[in-house]
Formats: C-alpha cells, sequence, structure tokens
C-alpha cells in the first residue's frame, strides 16, 4: 500500500487507543523504523527517520510510513477470533490483549524499559535462527540448552560487531541473566610506516558521533594514553561505516587500541534480563522456557484460527447444499416463489417443499438468475465437494495437537524463507580471538561484478545488487541483454555462463 503521514498515523493511534502524548507515540513508530535500533524494522518510513550519529528524525508533519511486510505476519488471522480482545480507554472500541506474532518477536527484535519496578533487556536475535530454535524444540521438547545453542549461538545484534561471551550467553540462555561485552568491528590499514584504525560496525546503541568526540576529547585529557593520535575522521557514507583514527608513525599500536577500548564505547557491556510477562505475570525466564510458552500459544492460535475457519467452511457448506437442491429443482422453486403473495411466504414455502434451513432459504431467495445454468450447478458441487475435503482437514487438525504443532512449523519456515538474513554478529568466547589485522587490503582489491551489454554496444559495470533488481524486475529495462559475469581478482578473469534474459 502507499505511504501514509506519521501525523495521521499518530493522530489515529492516539483517538483510538493510546490517551497519551503525541511525541511517546511517534517515537515509539520512528524506533520501529530505525534499521541499527531494529534487527528486523516493522516500519517502513519515508524521510528522515534519524541516524546511527544520534540525528533527531524530522516532525511527524513531514514524514511517511507504512507496515513492513514482516509486520504483518504480527497481526496475521487477529481477524479469525485467535486472540482475546478488550474495551479501549473509553470503551468505545476494542482492542487486542496480545498480538497472534507469527514468529517470536520477542527474541528477534528484543525488548527493553522500565515498568512498576521491573526492568527487562532482552537482546535482539537472527531470525533464521530463532524460527528454527523454535522448530527444534517443537520436534523435541526435552531439547538440552546446549543443543539449542548449537542453532542459536548468541544474540545479533543489527549494528553487527563483536560479542565477547566469557561464558555469559550460556549464563544468560539458561538463567535469564547475564552480561556480555560487544566490541567494535575494526580492522588495520597500512600505508608505509603510518598505520589506521578504521571502525566498520559499532556496538548495539553507540552514538558513533559521541564516540569520535569522546575520543577527540580524550586525545586532549589523556595524552599518555592516546599520544599517538595524529587524527580522527568519519568517511561514512551510502555505502557502509568508516571511521577512521590515523596513527602516528611508530605510535604503539596495541596500547592505543586497549585503552580505546577501556576509556570509550568502542566496547560496552551488554546486561541480558529476560524479564517476560508469561501466566500473566512478569517471570525471568531462560530461552527453552520462552519456547516452551511461545510454541504452546502458537498451537493456540492454530487451534482457534482452524476452528473459526471450521465454522465458516460448515456454513458455507451449509448454504451451497441448499443452493444445489433449489437449482437442481428450479422450477419447482421458480413456481412456488411466483406463487406466494410475499417474501416471508415463499421463505416459508421453499423451506416446506424442501425441508430447508431459514439460512438455505434466504440464500435460495438471494440467488442471481445467472447461477442457474449447467455450468454453475457443476461449479456449486465442486466448491462443496472441495469444501468437505476442507472441513475434513480441519477436524483432523482439531483432533491430532501433532498436527497442530505441524501447522505451526510449516508456516514458521515459509515466514524464515521469506525474510531470513546473514548474522551481523561475530560471537567469540574471548576476546583473544578477535584479530584486528583483518585482511582490508584483499577486500578493497577483490570486487565482484556484472558487465552488461546493451543492443546499442555500450557496456554497463553494475553491482549484484543492481543486476538482481534487473533480472528480477517483469518489466524491460534498457533493453539490456546480459552476456557475462566478470571476477576481478588480481589479473585473473572468470567468464560466466551466458544469460538467457532476452529483452
Amino acid at each position: 500500500k502507499g505511504y501514509k503521514k506519521s501525523a495521521r498515523v499518530v493522530g489515529d493511534c492516539l483517538a483510538k487507543y493510546h490517551p497519551h502524548g503525541d511525541t511517546s507515540v511517534y517515537d515509539a513508530m520512528v524506533r520501529l523504523a530505525q534499521p541499527y535500533n531494529m534487527r528486523m524494522t516493522l516500519v517502513d518510513g519515508q524521510g528522515n527517520f534519524g541516524s546511527v550519529d544520534g540525528d533527531p528524525p524530522a516532525a511527524m508533519r513531514y514524514t511517511e510510513v507504512k507496515m513492513q511486510s514482516l509486520a504483518l505476519e504480527l497481526v496475521r488471522d487477529i481477524e479469525k477470533d485467535t486472540v482475546r480482545w478488550a474495551p479501549n480507554f473509553d470503551d468505545s472500541l476494542k482492542e487486542p490483549e496480545i498480538l497472534p506474532s507469527r514468529y517470536p518477536n520477542l527474541l528477534v527484535n528484543g525488548a527493553t524499559g522500565i515498568a512498576v519496578g521491573l526492568a527487562t533487556n532482552i537482546p535482539t536475535h537472527n531470525l533464521g535462527e530463532v524460527i528454527d530454535g523454535a522448530v527444534a524444540y517443537m520436534r523435541n521438547p526435552k531439547i538440552k540448552l546446549d543443543e539449542m545453542m548449537k542453532i542459536i549461538p548468541g544474540p545479533d545484534f543489527p549494528t553487527g560487531g563483536y560479542i565477547i561471551s566469557n561464558g555469559e550467553i550460556r549464563k544468560a540462555y539458561e538463567t535469564g541473566k547475564g552480561k556480555i561485552l560487544i566490541r567494535a568491528k575494526i580492522h588495520i590499514e597500512s600505508e608505509g610506516d603510518k598505520k589506521t584504525v578504521v571502525i566498520n560496525e559499532l556496538p548495539y546503541g553507540v552514538n558513533k558521533a559521541k564516540l569520535l568526540a569522546k575520543i577527540d576529547e580524550l586525545c586532549e585529557t589523556k595524552k599518555d594514553a592516546f599520544a599517538g593520535i595524529a587524527s580522527i575522521n568519519d568517511e561514512s557514507d551510502r555505502t557502509g561505516m568508516r571511521a577512521v583514527i590515523k596513527l602516528k608513525k611508530d605510535a604503539p599500536l596495541q596500547k592505543i587500541l586497549d585503552n580505546l577500548f577501556k576509556y570509550t564505547d568502542l566496547q560496552v557491556s551488554f546486561g541480558i534480563n529476560t524479564v517476560v510477562i508469561a501466566d500473566g505475570k512478569p517471570q525471568q525466564l531462560g530461552l527453552l522456557d520462552i519456547f516452551k510458552y511461545y510454541v504452546e500459544y502458537q498451537r493456540s492460535v492454530i487451534v482457534k484460527r482452524t476452528r473459526y475457519d471450521l465454522d465458516k467452511a460448515k456454513e458455507r457448506a451449509h448454504i451451497l447444499e441448499g443452493l444445489i437442491v433449489a437449482v437442481t429443482n428450479i422450477d419447482e422453486v421458480i413456481r412456488i416463489i411466483k406463487n406466494a403473495p410475499d417474501t416471508p411466504s415463499a421463505r416459508s414455502g421453499l423451506r416446506e417443499a424442501f425441508s430447508l434451513s431459514e439460512k438455505q432459504a434466504n440464500a435460495i431467495l438471494d440467488l442471481r438468475l445467472a447461477r442457474i445454468t449447467k455450468l454453475e450447478v457443476n461449479n456449486l458441487k465442486k466448491e462443496l465437494a472441495d469444501l468437505k475435503e476442507l472441513i475434513k482437514e480441519y477436524e483432523a487438525i482439531l483432533a491430532d495437537k501433532k498436527k497442530q504443532f505441524a501447522v505451526v512449523e510449516t508456516e514458521m519456515l515459509q515466514i524464515k524463507k521469506k525474510f531470513r538474513d546473514e548474522r551481523r554478529s561475530r560471537i567469540v568466547e574471548s576476546s583473544e580471538e578477535i584479530d584486528v589485522n583483518s585482511k582490508a587490503e584483499e577486500t578493497k582489491s577483490n570486487e565482484t561484478y556484472f558487465v552488461g551489454v546493451n543492443v546499442k554496444g555500450r557496456v554497463r559495470k553494475l553491482s549484484p545488487a543492481q543486476y538482481k533488481r534487473i533480472i528480477d524486475d517483469e518489466e524491460p529495462i534498457e533493453r539490456d541483454i546480459f552476456v557475462s559475469v566478470v571476477k576481478a581478482a588480481g589479473d585473473q578473469t572468470v567468464l560466466g555462463r551466458k544469460s538467457t534474459r532476452l529483452n
């Protein structure tokens, strides 16, 4: 759908559900659109929604929003009596007490906050890993934590970086409480005798502008520790983050790095405190307990949805049976209706003649003449046969707990297939495992791209993302004919297979 002005969405929320300030509503919505705060964004924002440098978002009158497709999975099947509804603040509307949440958003996007003296701080996780973990729990509710951690090794933050566990991740997943370290991802570039520290990924929640300002300030206040720093520049652009700290000739690299991690937010701690509402009360739960509650809740959603669908299918089948009776005896039906003095009399006459219910009789009275052709009769019979098969399937699901879990598993794996992405945070047990002398130079010299030649003989160089967008697009784009794939790696050139797409 199209974008809606943020002020309109905030106004609707205030008027219908949230009798508080507009700032709190807008700030919450903005956060849902920020890719550096949410592991999987739930709002698609158009306009200025802030940045990792701490820039504030534009006012709500300037920005526009719509829901991300993943957000629809949170509310999918909500119209099928799957959740409890309660009156809103002025009893004019009903609002859901909880969402169907067809994937474990509590773990994927985490949660943080304080309410009535209780705090929670749940880190973000990888969507694919979390769904695989839920599926593994459904298949084996007695799964051990160590086996689960092979599937979900730890949190996965939207800003990437290194997670230094020191055994705390396992402790947090077991007890619900732990403390991990998050370190920025950096590498070292050399220019002759001088070295440069390049920051590519920051710890979760760190403001880049404030971080660089802090390092600049430390160069003045702690000259002994940071005397080797020559300059600090932010070279970030639309391609990614790149904050550069240039060192003086013969500066002690390791000492400067140790001091940066010690005195700045290049390394921060994250206190995991998994407090959630379970059985109607706040509880501190481990990972396996969260999955226990979640998969059981999902099973109840499937049961309620199937019961709703079954009732609708039976209702439709009942109507179809009446319509088929009417169409196969159409002459008699027309005679009864034609001779009846009014509609109630016609309804009564149909019910007596063919032993119909009131709903069936009403459906016959509403029947259009175009529906009494032979083709339409066959269509009605086919629809009824399909509905009876569907009713059998629904009844089988309601009668078998294993089938209910199978439906949950199938639908969750479909969400994973559609929305999963690669892990961003790298987990290490101790800081000694982190190698800052990464292959930065090799990364710079190697580039994968596609070469396109159009009908006029012009050559274009495209990134893999651009190429995929063009190939996936249904509309002809510039009548390009992609003839080869070139991977530049030093002096080597490798030709790929020809594309079969000709516009």
